[in-house]
């Protein structure tokens, strides 16, 4: 979507985070924003500070509650009208070992980061079909490319979303429907929410993950991984290396599957 100006922007997780600074980007642009975010004091901050820059509302949502997505999906087509863009950026994560899990953590995950994306989409998905127009962008992660310890449930989510998301590009494709679908799949970002990681790779700056993702908006690009060698890295590995001989690599060379022995996540 090459003009974001005027355009009415749903980010979900837009409170904290790069949802947050994606939020002050597309308010940069002139567009008019709404929040959905689980926290409402962070909401109230959020729109606090950003209010002199333009048109952004907020609205406290649960996104793994169906009822809460269907009341809040019919308010916001009453109040605002269709949506143009659709960021769907919320996520928990959960870093143990998977018998470590409850079966709570396994559900929230689950509804949370592969469940909401679709049913969010769901609701919003006709009126851009009925009007040919919209953007869809889809935040999944790199452990949507490659296993890891301490996040298997994360990983799975994540893998989830990305199939999804790059499976209904190309069902638009086929319907030869003018909407786009943004794939996003970042590395570990500075945000709070992967405190304690260590990594030999570099972790991400949210401020420019967050425009790089709002910029492949407005290029309409199909996937994006960030850093941008993640992908091709990980799918060469995978294709010319046996499983032990990645799993060396993957995890004794590039360290990944150490990156979660002193996680802690974001504070509550």
């Amino acid at each position: 979507m090459k003009h974001l100006e005027q355009k009415l922007v749903l980010i979900t997780g837009g409170a904290s985070g790069i949802g947050k600074i994606m939020t002050r980007l597309m308010l940069e642009r002139n567009a008019k924003v709404i929040i959905w975010d689980i926290n409402q004091s962070k909401i109230k901050e959020t729109l606090s500070e950003f209010k002199s820059l333009g048109a952004v509302f907020g609205v406290e949502v649960d996104v793994s509650n169906i009822k809460q997505i269907q009341e809040n999906a019919r308010r916001v087509k009453q109040e605002f009208g269709a949506i143009d863009v659709l960021i769907n950026n919320a996520g928990i994560i959960v870093g143990k070992y998977f018998n470590e899990h409850s079966v709570a953590d396994v559900l929230k995950t689950m509804e949370i980061n592969a469940i909401a994306p679709m049913l969010i989409t769901k609701e919003f998905l006709d009126d851009m079909l009925d009007r040919n127009s919209g953007h869809i962008c889809n935040i999944a992660s790199s452990g949507g490319l490659i296993s890891n310890p301490k996040m298997s449930v994360y990983v799975g989510s994540k893998w989830s979303v990305i199939g999804w998301s790059d499976s209904l590009r190309i069902e638009l494709k086929q319907m030869n429907k003018n909407i786009g679908v943004t794939t996003v799949m970042p590395y570990y970002i500075n945000t709070g929410m992967f405190a304690g990681v260590r990594s030999k790779i570099p972790i991400l700056k949210p401020e420019a993950v967050a425009l790089k993702i709002i910029k492949a908006i407005e290029k309409n690009k199909k996937m994006m991984t960030l850093p941008g060698y993640i992908y091709r890295l990980t799918r060469f590995g995978q294709a010319i290396m046996p499983i032990n001989t990645f799993d060396w690599f993957t995890g004794s060379v590039m360290g990944i599957y150490k990156t979660m022995e002193h996680f802690t996540g974001r504070k509550k």
